[in-house]
Formats: structure tokens, C-alpha cells, sequence
């Protein structure tokens, strides 16, 4: 068995909200100790820079190289080398002491169907920038061997519920919503649909705000239920798991024409909608809902999932866990497997033939 080191996770998740580091102590597997982590704000320019970036790339066939790109990729590299000295500072460590790094990158597109994912940040010049051995592409070895390059935290996810009894389900709601079934005979992973991100841009859209906080706009409002219909009537959710989705594959055009309110809880609606579908597709029924990311501080997210599903959610934070933190912990986890040579993406998370490891290691100056 191999000796746990520190590992720093970083991920930029597709809300643009920012970056989030993470600092852990593991051995790739069992082993798993959370030291700290840090969030770090985007300003409006660096939002604004890098959603230029996603609109372009989601107009190419497949990556390539412009100026825009170029310009996003370096801003992603630098915004996440201040991260990590940041969380370093904060948890009184030297970089000398870090094993490696493990770069999500910042998603512009992902095109799985066509063979392709594309997340931007150079890994070369981010550990150049701290120090430390960089693991980034880690998406891109999934689906060049057939999968879909996503969801990737189901072995990070895992590792934590290890010791938890009964099947139990990890709902992560980022910008897109995932699902992970631990404790049955396959480890069992799938994107649902939007979470946060259809919301965000609605809510930005109608009012300007950056997101609707605490559920405040939804909970004043009317679910629309013909809207909904519309909603779930998309061919993501005819598709068998494993599967994954591009926040851009859904828009909020159906909801065009209502009120604010009123379209924030038809798209709120719409979350718990699919994530219930996807609970309901699960081989097994799981006996807790365990919820992640930014979502799990929207109380009528919440209310609209449990009623859905039948289900109580209860936030990351019951077990202990921070529900911030477990994205970017698991990039840090999935780097140190990289550097065992131990797989991160399963037939039955990512539909990849066989296990398969990922990510491309750059080593930092000496």
C-alpha cells in the first residue's frame, strides 16, 4: 500500500463563481484526511473573460487555437497558482511539502458524442507557478477510450461513504447535477440534468443577480407545470446511464414569458424533477440522499427534491463532510491515483469499456 502524501485539488466549475482549492492527505484510496480549503472569487471581468471563452468553443467541432482561448486558459492558469498560495498560506504549509496537484481546468465545452472535452488551463505553467507536480487533462483519456468523461468524483465519493451502511446515493448540485450510488454491486454514476446552472441564468437574466439566494425568488413564485413538461421532454433523459451533459445543452428558453418568480421555480422544479428520474433509473433504491455542492444551501431545491423523491436530503456537512470542498478534494484525490497508475473513471460512472486512469503529469521545475 502505497504512503499517503498531500495533495492539493483545484476545480472551476461551470457557474464561473470561481475557483476552489482543496488540501488533503491521502493514499489513493482508503486513506483519506481533509486539511483545508479555500474558495477563491472570479471578479465580473474574469467571468465575463471566461464566458467569452465558453460561448466560442461551443462553436467549434472540436479544439483549436484563438486568441480568445488562449487569453481564458492563461487567466485560469494564474487564478489557480494564486489559489494554491492562498491555501498553502492558510494551512501554514511549504509547497516543498505537496506531492502534487490535481488541475480540473476550467470546462468551455464538453462534447462527448463527438469524441472531445475540452477544459482549458495549462498544467505545464501552473507548476511552473507553485512548485508542485501538476496532474491536469484528467477528462480527456475518458473519453478518447469511449466514455463520457464525466461524472469523474464517484471514486472520491466512494472513498468517503466507505464506511457508511446500506446503498447510499451522493447528490453533487453544481452548475449540472450528478449522482453517484455507493454501496451496491457496481459503483453507479450519472449526470441528472441542470442544477444551479439553468437557475443562475435565469435569475441573472431577470434580475441581474448572480443566483437566487436561499431560494427567496422560487419561493415566491408558481411552478408552470405545461413549462416543465417541455422541460423534461429532451432527449437527455431517454438516453440510458452512464451519461453526461454540457451546461449548454439546456437553455432557459421554455421559460421565456414568465415572471421572475415564476421561472425560477419552474427551473427549481425542474431539478428536483430530474434528479428524481434519475433516483428512480438507480439499480438499487438508495436509503440515504446525501447532497453536495452549491445547490444544498437552497432550501426549496431541497424541499422540491425530498417531496420528489421521497427521499430526505441531507447536506454533506451531517457526516462531517464540507459540501464546497468534495469537488476539488476529489481532483486532489483522483492525482494521486494518477500517480499509482490506479483507475478514476468505471464502466458504470463514466461508460468507459474497461477502468481507466487519467491525466497528463507535469513536473515542476527542480
Amino acid at each position: 500500500m502505497a504512503q499517503p502524501i498531500l495533495a492539493i485539488g483545484l476545480m472551476s466549475g461551470t457557474s464561473l463563481d470561481g475557483v476552489d482549492a482543496a488540501l488533503i492527505e491521502t493514499d489513493g484510496e482508503a486513506h483519506v484526511r481533509r486539511i483545508a480549503f479555500r474558495g477563491e472569487d472570479y471578479s465580473d471581468a474574469a467571468r465575463a473573460q471566461l464566458a467569452e471563452a465558453t460561448a466560442v468553443a461551443l462553436t467549434y467541432d472540436a479544439p483549436r487555437a484563438s486568441p480568445v482561448i488562449a487569453a481564458a486558459a492563461d487567466l485560469t492558469a494564474r487564478s489557480h497558482a494564486l489559489a494554491v498560495a492562498e491555501l498553502l498560506r492558510d494551512a501554514g504549509i511549504q509547497a516543498s511539502a505537496v506531492g502534487v496537484i490535481g488541475f480540473h481546468g476550467q470546462t468551455v465545452a464538453h462534447r462527448p458524442d463527438r469524441g472531445w472535452t475540452w477544459q482549458i488551463g495549462d498544467g505545464a505553467a501552473l507548476a511552473r507557478m507553485t512548485g508542485i507536480d501538476v496532474v491536469a487533462d484528467l477528462r480527456s483519456a475518458d473519453v478518447a477510450a469511449g466514455g463520457q468523461g464525466a461524472p469523474l468524483l464517484p471514486i472520491y465519493h466512494a472513498a468517503l461513504a466507505a464506511g457508511l451502511s446500506g446503498p447510499v446515493a451522493i447528490l453533487n448540485l453544481g452548475g449540472v447535477a450528478n449522482v453517484t450510488l455507493v454501496g451496491a454491486e457496481e459503483l453507479v454514476a450519472f449526470d441528472t440534468g441542470p442544477a444551479n446552472g439553468l437557475i443562475d441564468s435565469w435569475v441573472e437574466t431577470t434580475t441581474g443577480a448572480r443566483f437566487d439566494k436561499d431560494g427567496r425568488l422560487a419561493a415566491a413564485g408558481r411552478v408552470h407545470a405545461d413549462v416543465l413538461d417541455t422541460l423534461l421532454d429532451h432527449p437527455f433523459f431517454d438516453q440510458p446511464a452512464p451519461k453526461s451533459l454540457d451546461r449548454a445543452d439546456f437553455t432557459i428558453q421554455p421559460a421565456r414569458g414568465l415572471s421572475a418568480t415564476d421561472g425560477a421555480a419552474t427551473l427549481t422544479a425542474f431539478t428536483a424533477a430530474a434528479v428524481a428520474l434519475a433516483i428512480d433509473r438507480l439499480p438499487v433504491r438508495p436509503e440515504r440522499l446525501l447532497i453536495a455542492g452549491g445547490g444544498r444551501r437552497n432550501p426549496v431545491m431541497l424541499a422540491m427534491i425530498g417531496e420528489r423523491t421521497g427521499i430526505r436530503p441531507e447536506p454533506a456537512e451531517i457526516l462531517g463532510w464540507d459540501g464546497d470542498a468534495i469537488e476539488a478534494e476529489g481532483f486532489a484525490y483522483m492525482a494521486v491515483r494518477n500517480l499509482l497508475g490506479l483507475p478514476i473513471s468505471f464502466p458504470g460512472t463514466t461508460g468507459v469499456p474497461r477502468p481507466t486512469t487519467g491525466g497528463t503529469l507535469h513536473r515542476a521545475p527542480r
